[in-house]
């Protein structure tokens, strides 16, 4: 998946976002995460947090205070075959 800012899509068909708080905040493991899209039709697609007071990469038993995370994930259909549609409406 091509790297994109996470308000590059203005219109999506699905459109997550999330926003989390937290006084205090501690990992016993560090995490490890993943988004992944697939499937068809083609679409493009984009995730990615903004954070306050917390790292891209935690570190293990390290507690981190006033935190805020905004997790977006958003995909766009493409058009690929533009008779496709038009055959769907004529059946």
């Amino acid at each position: 998946m091509e790297e994109k800012r996470l308000e590059a899509l203005e219109n999506p068909e699905i459109d997550f976002t999330a926003n989390v708080k937290a006084h205090k905040l501690r990992f016993d493991e560090v995490p490890k995460t993943k988004v992944r899209f697939w499937g068809h039709p083609v679409r493009n697609s984009v995730s990615g947090t903004e954070r306050r007071s917390l790292p891209e990469e935690v570190r293990r038993g390290v507690t981190y205070r006033d935190v805020s995370v905004r997790l977006r994930i958003a995909s766009e259909l493409v058009n690929t075959e533009p008779d496709l549609w038009k055959k769907a409406k004529e059946e």
